[in-house]
Formats: structure tokens, sequence, C-alpha cells
């Protein structure tokens, strides 16, 4: 029975892998929108801040180029570190999971 599980988790737990173009075309989106927010906030004067009407489209700029930026550290960050694989992450879970599984049937 317990093998049956392991193969199950492992069946359910495979790595997909992404389309080949998806982390070209991720970094190309995030860099717009950082572009997009860093023209937009050029385009603001420091006197034009004094009026609290006036903050939601800096605020939003400011948001939305952290986290794209934050999204393009990640991405690099994950091309860096690809040599490991998500294979191997899930053969560990699916091997964590099945001994647990193992363990709990036993005690029954």
């Amino acid at each position: 029975m317990s093998g049956d599980v392991e193969q199950l988790l492992r069946r359910a737990l495979a790595p997909v892998e992404p389309p080949e173009d998806l982390s070209t075309r991720m970094r190309s989106t995030l860099q717009s929108i950082s572009d997009m927010a860093a023209e937009e906030l050029e385009g603001w004067e420091l006197a034009a801040m004094r009026d609290p009407r006036n903050w939601a489209r800096p605020a939003i700029a400011v948001v939305a180029g952290g986290a794209a930026g934050a999204g393009l550290l990640v991405l690099g960050r994950h091309r860096r570190h690809r040599s490991r694989g998500l294979r191997a992450v899930a053969q560990r879970t699916a091997a964590t999971v099945g001994n647990a599984a193992r363990k709990i049937a036993a005690r029954r």
C-alpha cells in the first residue's frame, strides 16, 4: 500500500516544464512595467506633491516599479540556480511524503 502511495505522489508531484520563452516574456514584461513606472515618476514635479490628491499615481508607480524590480531579481536568481532543478526538489518532496505515509501505515 505504501508503495502505491509513493508512486501516486511521484506522479502527482512530477515537475511540469514551462514553455521555453516564459522566462524571456516575464523578464520583458517586468522590465516594461519598471520602465513605465520610472517614466511616470520622472514626469512628476515635487511642487505637485504638496497636495495629497496627487499622491495616488506616484504611489502606484512606486509600488508597481518595486514589485517589477523584485520580480526581475527573483528571475535572475532562478536563472543562476536553475541547475539544481525542480525535478530534484519534487523527488525529495515525494520521497519525504512517501516515508511519512509508510510510517503512518506501519502504525496502523
